[in-house]
Parts: structure tokens; C-alpha cells; sequence
């Protein structure tokens, strides 16, 4: 069995960790680029490809002559804003690893360095770290989805899910912008001559909740919302903006045409409506045999028993699984804390989890990988529910786009 050195692992994560890297600061992502294009060069003995895309710089390492058969995938960049290591330092103690970005996913990017290096052969591998995740990938989903096509497998070192399950589900996230005009009027002097955005909003607000479906996993919840601009005037302007996670791309579809269908309830108020399908889900069928796979590897390698879990959130592997490439993500680090105060990742399960995506990678690149079942009712995950083959949501109508700024948008007026 191919042993990884906690020393090494722990060396590495510090150095990326330290390098603090907030999606929104162009620079701190260059910067982190760089540190991590110097680990990759001193872990694999070779210089990644620099990819900046909207100034957002994105690294790839491509093995071998041929095709890619197998991808590595996982980002550097966090949510944890400049200046996050005066109060979270990176720190090793009694057992746990903490830091800005250490479980979500620093340490995943370096497990998958480690793993790739140990290959005897990497011909076929291609690995994409890109800068920009955290924010929904909007420069970078064209280059992850041409960097998946035609692979056998993409292998996603996002952070696991609690007590080290792999993710083998998730669900696909939508996103969009209601804007609303209306006129403003003095409040105290002639209300009578405004038309209120904020009350047209409020009802828009209304309607895009309702299309919340609990007993199908769906919610659509609206977030960051304004309106008006003193006091005492009529709001002339309003906006909300909302939130879906669905299950499945019928709901998916379902969610957005009943979006881009709301009207104005007020006459007088324009309605724009921008936005879309960011992310499809990750459906189970995608990751069920890799999944197996994990688990047979694991066992031989008598490591821990490997559990799966379904989770809300969204990642890179939703892209790949969208393609209907077999995808296994939450490969990367066990711990938890993502995003919040208490990140941090428990540094015994480091070699661990590295030993197994060795394990992983080795065997689809010498003997080939799982492939997803044509027929649903061939796929049965480990409690006996069957699994959904993907059927890929831009065949099925639904609107989706490189970025959340270049979604499209729909224009409609009240009658009066």
C-alpha cells in the first residue's frame, strides 16, 4: 500500500492556507496561483498551464499524450475575506488542522498533488484547480466542462460530508434578480402620483416563495433584498434576489418557467427578471459506481468503512455529473467548519483519505472506469433506492448560461 507522510501533507496545507485567497480579490487569487503553481512544480515536478479568464487565474496540469480519461478537480480560492489569519491562524494541535480555507478545500487541493505524484504513470490525468468556485464558477465552467468531456471519471476533492461520507448527491441551484421599476413621489406631499416598487416587489416576493416545494426537496428562497432610496419617497426602484435548490432537473424546469412567467401586479411597475440555472444536480446515478468502487478500494486497503451522504450545496461536480460523466465528489479532507468559524480538518484522516484517491486514480487509469447505467433500474445504491441516470438539463429547456451575469432576462409592464 502506497504510504503518504503526514509531515509532507501538513507542510503543504500550511503554505496554501497561509496564502490567503478571497474569490472576490483578483490579486489574492493570483497570488495564491502562484504559491500553488510552485507546490505543484516542487509535489509533481511540473509547471502548470496559467488559465485567466476575467482576471480570475485557474491552473491545469495535463498528462500524457492522449486524452484525458481522468479528472482531478477542486479550486483555491475561499470565502474567508483578506486579513481572515490574524483571527484564524493556521494552527496544528491536539489532532486538528485549522485555517481560512483549510476543510473547504486547500486541503483537498493538496491531497490530490500528493496522490497524483505517487502514480506510476500519469498519462491520462488532467488536474483543474480553479480560482473562482466560490462564487459559482461563472469564468471557469466552460473550461471545467471541456477539461471533463469524454473522461471516464472526475473526482472532486471537496471536503467531505460529516464523518468523512463521500457526497454522492447534490442538489442544482438556480439563481435570478427581480427587478422592479416603479415612480417616485414625495410620500408626504402626493403619494397618489407614485407608483410603489417596493409593494410590487413585496408581491413578487410572495410569488417566487410560493414556489417552494418541501415534499420534493425544493426550496426557492428569496435573499438580498432593497428598495427605495429616502424615507419620504415613493421607492421608484426594488430588487430581490433568489435562491433554488432542487433535487431533479423536472423541478428545476419547473421553477424556472414559473419565474420567467410572473407579470406585474401593479399598473405602472415594470418587472425584469434576469437570471438561471447555475448548477444542475448532481444526481446519484453519476457517482453510484464510482461510489462502489471507493468502497471495494477502501476495504482492500483496510481503511474505514466509506459511507455516502445527499447533500444542498453545490460544486464543480455538479458541471461534470451535468455532462453525464461519472462523478465522485467530498473526496478531499474530513472535518468540518465549512465557511464558518470552526473550519478545521482532522489531520489522521490526511494519509487516509490521500492512500485512497491514489488508490482511486491508479485503478481507472490502468483498468478503466465504472461507467453510468443506461437503464435506471440497474443502478441501486447501498439502501436499496434506485438511482436516476442524468438526462442532462440543457436538452430538457432549461435556460443556462456561463455566468450569472450573462443569464437572460425577460421585461414585462403592468396594465393599468
Amino acid at each position: 500500500m502506497t504510504e503518504f507522510g503526514m509531515a509532507a501533507l501538513l507542510a503543504d496545507i500550511g503554505t496554501l492556507v497561509r496564502c490567503e485567497s478571497p474569490s472576490f480579490d483578483l490579486d489574492a487569487v493570483a497570488r495564491s496561483a502562484e504559491v500553488l503553481s510552485d507546490l505543484g512544480r516542487k509535489v509533481l515536478g511540473v509547471e502548470p498551464e496559467r488559465i485567466v479568464l476575467d482576471g480570475r487565474t485557474h491552473l491545469r496540469w495535463r498528462f500524457g499524450d492522449g486524452p484525458a480519461r481522468v479528472l482531478l478537480l477542486g479550486h483555491h480560492d475561499t470565502v474567508w475575506p483578506m486579513g481572515s489569519l490574524e483571527t484564524h491562524p493556521f494552527s496544528v494541535a491536539d489532532g486538528v488542522l485549522r485555517g481560512p480555507g483549510c476543510f473547504d478545500m486547500k486541503a483537498g487541493v493538496v491531497m490530490a498533488l500528493h496522490a497524483a505524484a505517487a502514480l506510476p504513470s500519469r498519462a491520462g490525468l488532467s488536474i483543474l484547480i480553479t480560482g473562482d468556485e466560490e462564487l459559482g464558477s461563472p469564468s471557469s465552467r466552460g473550461l471545467i466542462e471541456a477539461a471533463a468531456r469524454g473522461c471516464e471519471a472526475a473526482l472532486v476533492l471537496e471536503a467531505s460530508a460529516d464523518g468523512g461520507a463521500l457526497k454522492t448527491r447534490r442538489k442544482g441551484v438556480s439563481q435570478y434578480r427581480i427587478d422592479v421599476t416603479g415612480r417616485a413621489a414625495h410620500a408626504g406631499l402626493e403619494p397618489d402620483k407614485g407608483i410603489n416598487a417596493g409593494i410590487e416587489i413585496a408581491h413578487q416576493t410572495l410569488a417566487v416563495a410560493a414556489l417552494t416545494d418541501p415534499e420534493r426537496g425544493t426550496s426557492v428562497v428569496p435573499t438580498l433584498l432593497a428598495a427605495g432610496t429616502t424615507a419620504n419617497t415613493v421607492p421608484a426602484t426594488a430588487v430581490v434576489e433568489v435562491d433554488v435548490r432542487v433535487w431533479d432537473e423536472d423541478e428545476q424546469l419547473r421553477v424556472d418557467r414559473a419565474v420567467r412567467a410572473l407579470r406585474p401586479v401593479l399598473a405602472g411597475t415594470r418587472v425584469r427578471i434576469s437570471g438561471g440555472v447555475n448548477r444542475p444536480p448532481l444526481d446519484a446515478a453519476s457517482s453510484a459506481a464510482l461510489f462502489g468502487l471507493a468502497r471495494e478500494l477502501a476495504a482492500e486497503l483496510g481503511l474505514p468503512t466509506l459511507t455516502e451522504a445527499t447533500v444542498g450545496g453545490a460544486s464543480d461536480g455538479n458541471y461534470t455529473a451535468g455532462l453525464g460523466v461519472p462523478t465522485l465528489d467530498g473526496l478531499g479532507a474530513v472535518g468540518g467548519g465549512a465557511h464558518a468559524d470552526h473550519e478545521h480538518v482532522l489531520i489522521e484522516e490526511l494519509p487516509r483519505r490521500t492512500t485512497l484517491l491514489f488508490a482511486l486514480l491508479e485503478h481507472v487509469l490502468t483498468k478503466g472506469g465504472p461507467s453510468i447505467p443506461e437503464d435506471p433500474e440497474d443502478a441501486v445504491d447501498s439502501s436499496g433506492r434506485t438511482r436516476r441516470r442524468p438526462s442532462g438539463a440543457a436538452e430538457r429547456g432549461v435556460s443556462r448560461d456561463e455566468s450569472f451575469d450573462g443569464f437572460t432576462t425577460a421585461s414585462h409592464v403592468g396594465s393599468p
